[in-house]
Parts: structure tokens; C-alpha cells; sequence
């Protein structure tokens, strides 16, 4: 597998957890190739992404035989610096507003921490402190060139990756201040993100991209990267306005209309559940919901 060829079959990387130890490595369909006892230099994707190193780890795996057939799958980032999201970023989720507003005219960004996520195929954990745990399908990027004030026509040569995101909030708990969200989106696992990171390579895969979510196979979300309020390279050079985007950055993208909250009545997790995020060329993310214990 080279990493010039990889538009049918791209490489994907993902972090995990086998027999205690921490690895990364590439994802296939028979299991893990771990790449990361062959970089020790690189202790996580982390730092493969700012080396610049995704190439040469792809490279390396050309030919290698399996790994680990059992593990658990970890988010793919660890340790980002920075997890951004972007707000009420599809026409018809600003249309659930019913404040007669039309589309603002910057973005809505707020802050997650890494620890409210859990990797693919973790339990997504419905806290003590509330019931209304809900899903938002997403795509995230991963910044691989740092910059600041980045122009639009430049955005994409700053992202080193995709992968995907259910940013789970707590609906009640994002009300719990006059105009703060952090708490209802920040709590201890209540999203999850990955299974893994494909590498960009061509604007094909993020300018009209479908995004799905669907709950116990139940389509509750399904749009087009192409109708977002705020396209990503917009994205890329808002928020390089105020702060420095560096290698291994992640920015959460938006969510399309159809989350829980807004079904009459609404419709929240509840443990048992499974919710499937998908987008064309990135793959599927899937969580069970469990009670916080």
C-alpha cells in the first residue's frame, strides 16, 4: 500500500488498546497493523500528524500481516490541543430557531475537552445528572500545518485528516447558564469520535460529502457537506483569525437538523441504544448507550 494511491482504498489510522498497551497503527478489515513499535519517536498520532509522518507510516505498513485481532479502539487524537466546534451550521438546524432569525453571519464556536469523548465501539455514558442525553453526526477535521490568520483559498492545505464525530450533549445542561453550552457538552464520555483517520488528499472529501445519523437503524440525520452555512475552508480561516490552528487541532464541522431534541416529542439516548455516524469516504462510527455507573 503506497499513500499515493489511496483514493479507493485509503489508509486508516487509528488508535487502540491491546493486552494493556497503547498502539497505534492502521486499520483493516481483519484487525490492527500496529506502526507505532516502528516509530517510538512518534509515541501517538498525535505527533505523527505533526511530523508529517502519515505517508511514511503508510508506507511502512505495505505488506505487514495483522497485529492484534483483539483490541479496544481509542479516539484517535489522545491529546489534541484544541477541539473546536461548530454550532448551527446546516440551513435547516438554523431553522429550528424559530426566532425568525436568518442565517447569522459568523459561526457559533464553543469547546470540548478529549475527555468527553470515547472511542468506536465504547459505550457512550448517559450521566447520573441527566437523562437527556443526545446525538449530533459530524465530520471532523485534523489540522496538520499550523497557521494564523489562514485565507480560504489556503484552508485545505492546512488539514491533515477526517474523521468522524457524535458530539453528545446534554440538552438540559447546555441551558444551566445565561449563554454557556461547555457544561451540557463537555460531560465525561457523552460523545465519541473516530473509528480511525483517513488522510486528505483532495478537496472531493469534504466539498459535497453525505452525512448520516441513524439510532437502532432509524435515519434521524442525513444531509450534504456542500449546504453547510459555513464551509469548512470558511471554517479554517474564521477561526485562524483569533487563534493559532496547530498539527493535531481538531475542529468538529456541524450537525444537520434531526437531533432528539427536536422531535415532537423529543426522543432521548437511553442505554441500549446504538447510534451509527456515517459519511461517504470516512466510514461508520457506532456507540452503544450505557447508564454512568
Amino acid at each position: 500500500m503506497s499513500y499515493t494511491d489511496t483514493k479507493n482504498n485509503p489508509p486508516r489510522f487509528a488508535s487502540y488498546r491491546a493486552a494493556g498497551e497503547d498502539f497505534w497503527g492502521l486499520a483493516t478489515e481483519a484487525g490492527m497493523i500496529a506502526l507505532s513499535p516502528d516509530f517510538p519517536h512518534w509515541p501517538d498520532l498525535g505527533a505523527v500528524i505533526a511530523a508529517d509522518g502519515l505517508a511514511e507510516a503508510a508506507t511502512a505498513a505495505a505488506g505487514r500481516a495483522v497485529t492484534h485481532s483483539e483490541f479496544d479502539w481509542q479516539i484517535p487524537l489522545p491529546r489534541p490541543e484544541k477541539i473546536i466546534c461548530v454550532g448551527v451550521n446546516f440551513p435547516d438546524r438554523n431553522a429550528e430557531y424559530k426566532d425568525g432569525s436568518e442565517a447569522p453571519a459568523n459561526m457559533s464556536l464553543f469547546i470540548r475537552f478529549a475527555r468527553s469523548f470515547v472511542g468506536h465501539d465504547q459505550p457512550l455514558i448517559r450521566p447520573k445528572a441527566s437523562e437527556q442525553l443526545d446525538y449530533e453526526g459530524e465530520i471532523a477535521l485534523v489540522i496538520g500545518r499550523a497557521g494564523r490568520h489562514i485565507a480560504e483559498a489556503d484552508a485545505y492545505q492546512h488539514i491533515a485528516a477526517l474523521t468522524l464525530c457524535n458530539e453528545g450533549t446534554l440538552r438540559d445542561w447546555v441551558r444551566h447558564a445565561k449563554f454557556n453550552v461547555t457544561q451540557g457538552k463537555n460531560f465525561d464520555k457523552s460523545g465519541a469520535m473516530g473509528p480511525w483517520l483517513v488522510p486528505f488528499t483532495r478537496p472531493e472529501q469534504l466539498d459535497d460529502v453525505q452525512l448520516t445519523t441513524r439510532v437502532n437503524g432509524e435515519l434521524r440525520q442525513d444531509d450534504r457537506t456542500s449546504r453547510m452555512l459555513f464551509p469548512v475552508r470558511r471554517q479554517i480561516a474564521y477561526i485562524s483569525t483569533f487563534t493559532t490552528l496547530m498539527p493535531g487541532d481538531i475542529i468538529v464541522t456541524g450537525t444537520p437538523t434531526g437531533a432528539g431534541a427536536r422531535l415532537d416529542p423529543p426522543r432521548w439516548l437511553v442505554p441500549g441504544d446504538e447510534v451509527v455516524i456515517e459519511a461517504e469516504g470516512i466510514g461508520k462510527l457506532v456507540n452503544i448507550v450505557e447508564d454512568e455507573q
